[in-house]
């Protein structure tokens, strides 16, 4: 098994982007019951994402006083954690990109309801910002 290292300002990008996705769904009205399995997902990985996500750390930046600066900081870190994990291993990249979207799938699925249009658009612009890397 190869050892990867990271810095602690990627270990630090790569939290922020992805707690940042689950809070963009919160500010766009995902109910406090998705966010919760949401955030659930997240410290569920594996892996060396699952190390990252999990780990006690005071780091995650979240600016912003709307759902446009949330927006404007997080959609260009999680590109950022994910052009930084595929320079490692393409693996953990996959990895990432998967727990994310897990994530998103965890907080727009409530009990018998399906996300509206505004979730929707929202989980489609973090999907776009993953897969521009």
């Amino acid at each position: 098994m190869t050892t990867i290292t990271l810095t602690d300002q990627d270990k630090s990008t790569i939290r922020t982007a992805a707690y940042g996705a689950v809070s963009l769904l919160a500010a766009a009205g995902a109910p406090h019951k998705g966010i919760s399995r949401a955030s659930i997902a997240l410290t569920s990985s594996t892996g060396l994402v699952g190390h990252v996500l999990s780990a006690k750390s005071k780091d995650i930046h979240l600016p912003g006083r709307t759902v446009a600066d949330l927006a404007d900081h997080v959609l260009p870190a999680l590109t950022a954690a994910m052009t930084i994990l595929a320079a490692h291993s393409p693996a953990e990249a996959d990895n990432f990109r998967t727990t994310v979207l897990v994530a998103l799938e965890s907080a727009t699925q409530p009990h018998r309801r399906h996300p509206g249009p505004v979730l929707t658009a929202m989980v489609n612009k973090i999907t776009e910002a993953l897969d521009r890397a």
